[in-house]
C-alpha cells in the first residue's frame, strides 16, 4: 500500500496570470466603457413592466387550476367532470 503522492506541476503561472490580468483589465475596460447601463427611471419602468407580466401569468395559471379542478372542495373542475362520466 503505502502512501502515493503526485510530482509538482511545472510552474507556467505567470504566463497563465498575465492572460488572466488582460482578461480581467479588457472586462473592466468594457463594462466602464463601452457599455450603456440604463438609467434609473428606465430600471423602473422595466420593473414595472416585468411585474405586471408576472401578475398576469399569475392569473392564467390560477384560471387554468380552478377551470382544471386543482384547488380542491366542492368544484371539481372540467376534469372532475369527465372522470365521473368516464368511469
Amino acid at each position: 500500500m503505502g502512501v502515493r503522492f503526485s510530482l509538482p506541476l511545472p510552474i507556467k503561472s505567470k504566463v497563465k496570470m498575465s492572460k488572466f490580468g488582460d482578461y480581467v483589465k479588457s472586462s473592466y475596460d468594457e463594462l466602464v466603457h463601452k457599455v450603456s447601463w440604463p438609467s434609473f427611471k428606465e430600471l423602473q419602468n422595466s420593473a414595472v413592466v416585468v411585474a405586471v407580466a408576472a401578475l398576469i401569468l399569475a392569473v392564467i395559471v390560477f384560471i387554468m387550476d380552478y377551470v382544471c379542478g386543482v384547488q380542491g372542495g366542492a368544484w371539481k373542475g372540467i376534469l372532475g367532470i369527465y372522470y365521473s362520466i368516464v368511469s
